[in-house]
């Protein structure tokens, strides 16, 4: 079975990825799905009903496979993203640009009407855009045959699945939810109940037409029943264009949504009557009359109705392989819905489910993710081209300190700091019982909420007097007490619903409620009062401006003022204030604006802060932290009534000196988000603490608590606090180096971006980090995880927050190497270098290790090997050739040891750079030039600039340099001239005059006598540099004969006879082989070498082991 290779993500939902991937050993580009298996009913219709269609505006089916915990949909990759995207991004379309749109949807729908095939589920989110521009239909999950049941065939796949039927009613049960799509799209009479149909999927089409142009569906509500009686009863406003300057809507377009948008299904627009639609401009008559494949006559199929067989499903005997086009006709085969076990997919050879045929590839690649889901009502999405990734803009281009750290602060709070929990009836902080009332003594209808939600607005109002009548009325005896307070629990009930909640809030029974809290004859009444508005402010979706909400915060804010001593009232009272507040601060956030009528008293901040200090009650410590997190997450007026100088410090005690985690980690996370408005208040913390104190609390064993620090560190950097101290302590560079050994994705995210801050303004930190395994850090959560694995809902910030480090540190190396440059230029030729540029040298030298991890790393390395990088490696061995020749001296500045550990990472990093010559070809680039001709750019960078130092460092008095230095030489020869012959060119491209040749001629050459009289490995070296010369190049064969080396070679033949499988000896063979080979070689020379050693008797063990000798093929 083929594997596949995947590159960038370009798709995500909770359930599925979506990546760009390539089948191996071809240049298909395909979309590669890969979902949970959860997710198998759903991928099984998508395939039976695709995998024989192959239509232009139809995403075409490939073939699926199953692994051991995943789905793999192999489709047709569209590059242009969905059309909800284009829609996003312009906002409205122009008529002509719809009328285009239209033609390609209305094609392919009318394809799929014809084949029987109902899409259900129209939406603008599955239909995608190929690149030139073509619509086409994608994600058929809800896709049925006409006149199926398809929880039916979803129950069935999910009990085959299980392995038996005995669930089989619960199933189906189950499935009625993941069979409903988009309501926004969804027609009147399948709201009521009626099967989907031919004329249900017209009206979505309707729809979408409307979108289009308008930038908005014709009914849309964020309220549920709102959105079914605007569907049920309004009719669609004439479409506008949200841009004023483009035109209004033609009256051919109204009249077609006007048909299209028609209640009544049989007043509905037909497929007769839509394709013959003068808006169209003919365009569909052209087209029957130029088209060989359909009939002569669409007016034949344009009532078309689902013959007997459409009511069976679609199968395939090979179900992996897309089949031919079918137009106009029903599909030859069926699958009927008894056995859905005969679709499957591919699976492993040998029936092993793993993984890892679907291969990442070893390219970076940018890491997007975009919503993308096979859920009902989500819609599969792709980056639209018009849009480029993050990772594309950072990696394309130099990226300024600015916009670097422009795009750090966008990443400073993510979702996961800011999420929201309920400060009323929240478990963490105190268990409330749950709450019971009695039917039979209500005293009026205890309506479910489900039918309260869909209650007209007569019986709404009848139900809400019967309510306030019940509250008001006096109190005779215990029961009526008794039943009020009954009353009162029904009404906690049915609160916990947003519909009911808002409606109810919104009626004249919240400022009953608010006069009751006042008025109540005991503490018992008055708290359940205040847990049913508490209820109510948590579930409402909106606060209308003339609802008397301030009146109840006062009134709250004066109870527990006047009561301040009794903490169970309190414990009563301030989750109902605290939900009061933040309703507020949520509703201000989405005005924008502050409003008079919503101004909290001062008083209020007063009580709540009081409950915050030390001496109160763990739980109304909790509830009073929990109010400042709630209301602190929205930008408000409210908000901003709690940045005083005293929440930093009494936050910070509450979390260091609380012995229950959920309060602990409550009060950082208010800390937290009280710093997003003012980094002054974790300053005050700092302060009065100590920052070791604070260092040290990164180390706490909770997740949460190490998330949140994090946070406030990289709140308090971006803005400069504490900056210079911060950027000079190790041990809080080792200590956020530490964490990410975390297995959470959010820390290991938040400690890269401290780092990245850290390194921005102290760069030789970078050093300390690099010895602290950064690197191996960045390779391991660079790699992404295995396809198809659930992958942490942080993972994309987790890529975001890597990328900007990546992209830092690649910037950073050739300053760097500027810096090195430099203090080795000032003291070039000097012999006592002066104190200033000691400190110098002594500051930029040990930087040069970084340099070494960024070349040994699989993700810097394509990065930082460039030009530039060549070119001033070369210079630094230049100087390096000075320092070993004593024309410099820098010994004394930074001492012997140093300076050794200098040169030896220095030739290092040149040997990890040519482990890896494909990457040296990354950066090919002919040019014309003297006598290079078209020569590969990399080339005259290594042999100009970095060859000659490296023959020179041959020479040197430290026998280490030597042997590197010429092992370089060797392995970087063979690298040239291999990769020129692996190029095409039979030979070597190196005459005589090139620079490659005449170095080693006129510098290297003349050594070789004494180099091979060296001790071993010093041969072995020399011998393969002109093993790879003479291999490739006639001209230097001549040059070995012309400087009388062959009787030296045979010296070497001599003192190596012990050990003939050695590398040196292997080197021999392999140049008399090459020798040997040569036209113009003198071969009376090798005969009485040869000879000469037979006379010695010496030929029994070397030179029988050399074919050419054997032979006797130089007789003369």
């Amino acid at each position: 079975m083929e594997n596949f290779i995947l590159y960038e993500e370009i798709g995500r939902g909770s359930k599925t990825v979506v990546y760009k991937g390539r089948r191996k050993g071809t240049i298909n580009f395909v979309a590669i799905l890969c979902t949970d298996k959860c997710k198998r009913p759903e991928i099984t219709n998508w395939v039976r009903l695709t995998h024989e269609i192959k239509h232009k505006n139809i995403v075409t089916f490939h073939e699926w496979y199953e692994t051991s915990n995943h789905l793999w949909l192999v489709v047709e990759l569209c590059t242009g993203g969905s059309l909800e995207m284009v829609i996003a991004q312009d906002e409205n379309l122009p008529e002509d640009v719809v009328r285009e749109f239209g033609i390609d949807l209305i094609t392919g729908l009318h394809h799929l009407h014809q084949l029987g095939i109902l899409f259900c589920d129209i939406s603008p989110g599955k239909i995608l855009l190929e690149g030139p521009g073509t619509l086409k239909f994608s994600n058929f999950c809800l896709a049925k045959v006409e006149g199926e049941n398809l929880e039916e065939f979803f129950a069935l796949v999910a009990a085959e699945e299980g392995g038996g039927d005995s669930g089989e009613n619960v199933l189906k049960k189950n499935m009625k939810s993941r069979v409903k799509g988009s309501l926004i799209y969804t027609a009147p009479e399948i709201v009521r109940g009626t099967d989907f149909s031919i004329t249900s999927d017209l009206w979505s089409l309707g729809c979408l037409l409307y979108e289009m142009f308008s930038g908005k569906p014709p009914f849309f509500s964020e309220s549920f029943s709102e959105l079914v009686e605007k569907i049920f009863y309004e009719d669609p406003l004439p479409p506008i264009p949200k841009d004023s300057s483009r035109p209004k809507a033609s009256s051919d377009f109204i009249n077609l949504l006007d048909g299209l948008l028609q209640k009544d299904p049989q007043k509905r627009l037909t497929w007769a009557g839509l394709l013959q639609h003068s808006f169209w401009k003919d365009a569909f008559t052209r087209k029957d009359q130029d088209s060989s494949n359909e009939d002569s006559s669409v007016s034949r199929n344009l009532e078309y109705s689902g013959s007997q067989d459409s009511k069976e499903l679609l199968k395939s005997p090979h179900c992996g392989q897309a089949k031919g086009e079918k137009s106009g006709e029903q599909l030859s085969h069926s699958f009927r819905l008894e056995n859905p076990s005969e679709l499957r997919p591919k699976s492993t050879l040998g029936g092993q489910l793993n993984e890892s045929m679907f291969l990442l590839s070893s390219r970076p690649t940018p890491r997007t993710s975009t919503a993308v889901a096979l859920n009902p009502g989500e819609a599969m999405t792709q980056n639209s081209p018009q849009k480029t990734s993050p990772l594309t803009k950072i990696t394309s281009g130099h990226l300024s300190q600015q916009d670097l750290e422009t795009r750090m602060r966008e990443l400073i709070y993510t979702d996961s700091d800011l999420v929201i929990t309920p400060i009323i009836d929240n478990p963490k902080i105190m268990k409330q019982p749950p709450i019971k009332y009695d039917p039979k003594i209500l005293h009026l209808p205890a309506h479910s909420v489900d039918k309260l939600v869909f209650l007209e607005d007569q019986d709404w109002n009848d139900f809400l007097q019967q309510v306030c009548s019940q509250i008001n009325s006096p109190e005779k005896s215990t029961g009526a007490s008794r039943a009020k307070l009954n009353l009162l629990c029904y009404l906690c009930v049915v609160a916990g619903h947003r519909e009911v909640a808002t409606r109810l809030l919104h009626s004249p029974l919240f400022q009953l409620l608010t006069q009751h809290l006042r008025i109540a004859p005991n503490w018992d009444r008055r708290a359940k009062v205040a847990r049913l508005i508490g209820l109510l402010a948590s579930h409402t979706t909106e606060l209308q401006e003339n609802t008397p909400v301030i009146e109840a915060v006062t009134l709250l804010t004066e109870l527990i003022r006047e009561n301040f001593r009794n903490s169970k009232l309190k414990q009563c009272l301030l989750p109902t204030l605290g939900e009061l507040i933040y309703l507020i601060a949520i509703q201000e956030e989405k005005k924008k604006k502050p409003r008079e009528c919503w101004a909290v008293p001062s008083a209020a901040y007063t009580v709540l802060m009081r409950c915050l200090r030390e001496g109160e009650e763990r739980v109304v410590n909790h509830m009073a932290a929990k109010i400042i997190e709630n209301v602190c997450t929205t930008f408000s007026a409210q908000a901003q009534g709690f940045i005083t100088g005293e929440t930093g410090p009494v936050l910070w005690y509450l979390f260091k000196h609380s012995t229950v985690d959920s309060l602990r980690i409550t009060a950082i996370s208010a800390l937290c988000r009280v710093t997003r408005h003012s980094p002054t208040a974790f300053q005050n913390v700092i302060e009065n603490v100590g920052l070791t104190s604070v260092i040290n609390s990164l180390a706490s064993a909770i997740c949460r608590v190490q998330q949140y620090m994090l946070t406030l560190f990289s709140a308090m950097l971006s803005c400069g606090i504490h900056l210079q101290r911060l950027i000079q302590e190790k041990d809080f560079v080792s200590t956020i180096i530490r964490l990410l050994d975390s297995p959470s994705t959010s820390i290991r995210a938040k400690s890269f971006l401290v780092l990245l801050y850290i390194l921005i303004h102290n760069h030789e930190m970078l050093l300390l980090s690099c010895q602290a395994r950064l690197v191996m850090y960045i390779e391991r959560d660079s790699r992404k995880t295995t396809p198809g694995k659930e992958q942490q809902s942080g993972n994309e910030y987790l890529s975001k927050c890597l990328d900007l480090l990546t992209c830092h540190i690649v910037q950073e190396l050739p300053r760097i190497l500027g810096d090195i440059l430099n203090a080795l230029a000032n003291v070039s030729g000097r012999k006592h270098p002066s104190t200033v540029q000691a400190k110098q040298l002594k500051m930029c030298l040990p930087l040069m290790p970084i340099v070494l991890h960024l070349v040994t790393s699989q993700v810097f390395r394509p990065q930082v090997v460039t030009e530039e990088f060549l070119f001033s490696y070369g210079t630094i061995l230049s100087h390096i050739k000075s320092v070993d020749s004593g024309e410099t001296n820098i010994d004394g500045a930074v001492g012997l040891m140093a300076s050794e550990e200098f040169i030896k990472i220095t030739l290092s990093t040149f040997e990890a750079v040519i482990q890896y010559p494909v990457l040296l070809k990354d950066y090919c680039s002919t040019v014309s030039s003297g006598n290079f001709g078209e020569r590969y750019f990399f080339v005259y960078l290594v042999v100009d600039y970095i060859l000659p130092p490296l023959v020179s460092l041959v020479q040197s008095g430290n026998v280490e340099w030597r042997l590197f230095s010429l092992r370089l030489l060797s392995e970087t020869t063979s690298l040239l001239v291999n990769q020129e012959v692996g190029d095409g060119k039979k030979e070597a491209n190196v005459d005589s005059d090139s620079s490659l040749l005449a170095l080693i001629r006129d510098v290297l050459l003349p050594q070789y006598e004494h180099i091979l009289t060296e001790p071993d490995p010093v041969p072995a070296y020399a011998l393969k540099l002109l093993v790879a010369m003479t291999e490739h190049n006639p001209t230097f064969t001549r040059l070995v004969e012309e400087s009388k080396l062959i009787p030296r070679i045979f010296d070497v033949i001599l003192e190596h006879q012990t050990n003939i499988l050695g590398n040196t000896m292997q080197s021999v063979v392999a140049l008399l082989n090459n020798l040997v080979t040569c036209k113009d070689l003198n071969m009376k020379l090798l005969y009485e070498q040869v000879n000469k050693e037979t006379q010695l008797e010496v030929t029994h063990v070397p030179l029988a082991h050399i074919p050419w000798v054997r032979t006797g093929v130089w007789a003369m």
